[in-house]
């Protein structure tokens, strides 16, 4: 068996999605378990974990987003290297 070298982009596709889907489900579920927290509070325990949750998948999107285009990107490059048939 031989490992290849994966084209450059894959691995920040790869993370960038992961990051996307599991970030708001875990800022969800730490949300839900801390509850609601001291109702005089300026800002609710809840709310802060599913907006950092939110926040942390906008962030994995962006990258998923990036290595799409630098997957295109070197896809191009390949293709004007090769010769034409």
């Amino acid at each position: 068996m031989v490992l290849e070298p994966v084209q450059p982009g894959l691995w920040l596709i790869i993370l960038g999605a992961i990051a996307a889907v599991l970030g708001p489900l875990f800022g969800f579920l730490g949300g839900s378990m801390i509850g609601q927290g001291d109702p005089e509070a300026s800002v609710n325990p809840m709310f802060l974990a599913l907006f950092t949750g939110i926040v942390i998948g906008g962030i994995g999107t962006v990258v998923a987003i990036l290595g799409g285009l630098r997957l295109l990107r070197r896809r191009a490059q390949d293709e004007a290297a090769s010769p034409a048939a």
